[in-house]
C-alpha cells in the first residue's frame, strides 16, 4: 500500500497494483458496521476484482460473517446447515437444519465482481465458516491452504484440575452438506503455501497467485 490505505471495523483496505481491491479482516470478533462496509466497498468500487484476506483470522462472531456475506449475494442463499447436540452419545445430534442468509438491504452497497479469498491453516472458527460459505458462491475463488477448521460454535469450560477445555458444541456443514470441522480446502488448483524464503524476501506467494487469477479474468 505504501501507507496509502484506510482502516475501519477491523478492516484494512486499499488498492493493489493493476486496480485490484484488497481487504484484510484480522478478526471476526471486530464488529463490522454496515456504514463501514458501505464506505469500504464504495471506495473500492472501481476495482476490477477484490481480494479478501482472512489469513491468521482466529474467528469471532457468526453475526459478523452474515453481515459480510450479505454484501456478496443478491438473493436469499443457503449457506450451510447446523446440528445441535441432543444427548451424551457420540452421534447424538439433531437433524441438520438449513441456514439462509439474505442480501444486504436496500441502499446498501453490494459487490458483484470477481473475488478471491485468501486462507491458511491459522484460519479458524467463524473465519472458517466464512471461507466455507464464500467458496461456494459464484465468482469466488479460494486461494492458499486448507483452513484450520473448528466452526461449530465453541463451548469453553474449566476442568477440576484447572485445565481449560474448548470444543465445538454443534456440527456445522457447508451448503453441500459436507462437514467444515476439519477445515475448508482451497478451490481446486489454487492450493498455495507461503514459501518461508520468499516471505523473508518480502514476497507473498499466496497473494501473487490471487492477483494472477484476478488479472486473468
Amino acid at each position: 500500500f505504501n501507507f496509502n490505505y484506510r482502516q475501519s471495523s477491523g478492516m484494512i483496505y486499499g488498492f493493489l497494483p493493476d486496480n485490484i481491491g484488497y481487504i484484510y479482516y484480522e478478526s471476526f470478533s471486530a464488529t463490522v458496521g454496515e456504514g463501514n462496509l458501505d464506505n469500504a466497498l464504495y471506495f473500492l468500487a472501481s476495482a476490477n476484482g477484490l481480494i479478501i484476506d482472512i489469513r491468521d483470522n482466529s474467528g469471532g462472531s457468526l453475526t459478523n460473517v452474515e453481515t459480510f456475506v450479505s454484501r456478496f449475494i443478491d438473493k436469499p442463499t443457503l449457506v450451510g446447515y447446523i446440528s445441535h447436540k441432543t444427548g451424551p452419545g457420540h452421534s447424538d445430534f439433531s437433524e441438520p437444519y438449513p441456514i439462509t442468509y439474505n442480501p444486504a438491504g436496500d441502499g446498501r452497497i453490494r459487490w458483484a465482481k470477481p473475488i478471491v479469498v485468501l486462507t491458511n491453516r491459522s484460519t479458524f472458527s467463524a473465519a472458517n465458516n466464512f471461507a466455507s460459505i464464500m467458496k461456494l458462491l459464484p465468482g469466488v475463488t479460494m486461494v492458499g491452504a486448507t483452513t484450520g477448521g473448528g466452526s461449530g460454535m465453541p463451548y469453553s469450560s474449566e476442568l477440576p484440575c484447572g485445565w481449560g477445555v474448548r470444543f465445538s458444541a454443534c456440527s456445522m456443514l457447508d451448503a453441500q452438506g459436507r462437514s467444515t470441522e476439519a477445515g475448508v480446502d482451497p478451490t481446486p488448483g489454487c492450493a498455495v503455501d507461503l514459501d518461508p524464503m520468499d516471505a523473508l524476501n518480502g514476497k507473498d506467494t499466496i497473494l501473487e497467485k490471487a492477483l494472477q487469477i484476478l488479472l486473468s479474468n
